[in-house]
């Protein structure tokens, strides 16, 4: 077994590289990984066990075809992580979110179907279904991105779609709420509040912090993206739900963990189009593919907040590049 990752020294990516071959995943173990990687700020060889026999780390961008079509010969999957995914660099400058996560996947998807490799999963986001103020997402509601950054995963999931309806390639998609766990870039929410908290820092908070998301650790991600490789019916999407949160009280989560108070907390202007509410109904998941979240909330965040303090070398010298669009 041979599978491809795109991003797969990101954040997402490089732990479900390094659950893979670890032989978390059933019928896995002996799997060889090629991880395909732009290496930007956002992803670093120390995310992967570089020296693993059954690993190969390739340096490249999924808009780049000719390298694309020399490597993928051979291999029997591919999991698509690679993408542009900062909201706040997204409104900065869309372009670039444009150029990778749109072109790159359709990029991608066409050099599958030239070289023969039939199966892929597209890792999307719940961003792209927009905000909802009851209720929660079914895989069929329409898509109604607000951000640059989640219009451009919209363009992607219906390229695969198309790919998948055009072309016959076995294509899922997943949409994910929002992810935390180690080796986050401090540019996110939860390690850039963690990182500045542990610096005696002031974090800050966008507009009433009544805005609502849900989290889920990585580790669960990963094992329900491997589920869709393994199970996943061809064509479909699978909404992967969290824990329901409003920022006020994650930060104040946080604070606790990190042996702070609230005059810690500084209010500032609310970001341009900040969806109020995300929440995905995971039933489809839940039910057809027996998908379970294991790592509770509360441990987790204190398991992230012990990471991030027990590895300093590994996120200071990135606190730089997580200030800069903020």
């Amino acid at each position: 077994m041979r599978v491809l990752v795109t991003g797969g020294a990101g954040f997402i990516g490089s732990h479900y590289v390094r659950s893979l071959l670890s032989g978390a995943y059933a019928g896995y173990e002996q799997a060889h990984v090629t991880v395909l990687d732009k290496l930007t700020y956002a992803g670093s060889t120390a995310n992967l066990p570089m020296t693993h026999p059954r690993l190969t780390l390739v340096r490249g961008d999924v808009c780049d075809r000719r390298p694309l079509l020399d490597l993928l010969p051979g291999h029997d999957a591919v999991v698509h992580f690679a993408a542009e995914s900062h909201v706040d660099r997204s409104i900065h400058d869309a372009s670039l979110f444009a150029r990778t996560n749109v072109v790159g996947t359709q990029n991608l998807l066409d050099c599958c179907v030239r070289t023969g490799v039939r199966k892929v999963v597209h890792v999307s986001t719940d961003e792209v279904y927009g905000s909802i103020d009851e209720g929660s997402w079914t895989e069929d509601h329409p898509l109604e991105p607000n951000s640059p950054y989640a219009a451009s995963k919209a363009g992607a999931d219906l390229m695969a779609r198309a790919y998948g309806r055009t072309h016959g390639l076995d294509v899922s998609v997943t949409r994910c709420s929002n992810n935390y766990g180690p080796h986050q870039h401090p540019e996110k929410l939860l390690p850039h509040f963690v990182t500045r908290l542990l610096d005696g820092l002031q974090v800050p908070l966008y507009g009433d912090g009544r805005h609502v998301r849900e989290w889920i650790h990585v580790d669960d991600h990963c094992r329900a993206v491997q589920l869709v490789l393994d199970k996943g019916v061809p064509g479909a999407a699978y909404n992967i739900a969290g824990v329901a949160r409003s920022n006020e009280d994650m930060t104040r989560d946080l604070l606790r963990l990190c042996g702070a108070d609230w005059s810690r907390v500084r209010r500032v202007e609310d970001r341009k189009g900040h969806d109020r509410r995300y929440a995905v109904d995971d039933s489809l998941i839940r039910d057809t593919l027996g998908f379970t979240p294991r790592v509770p909330l509360e441990a987790g965040l204190a398991g992230l907040v012990d990471w991030y303090r027990a590895h300093r070398a590994w996120w200071q010298p990135l606190t730089r590049t997580a200030q800069e669009v903020r």
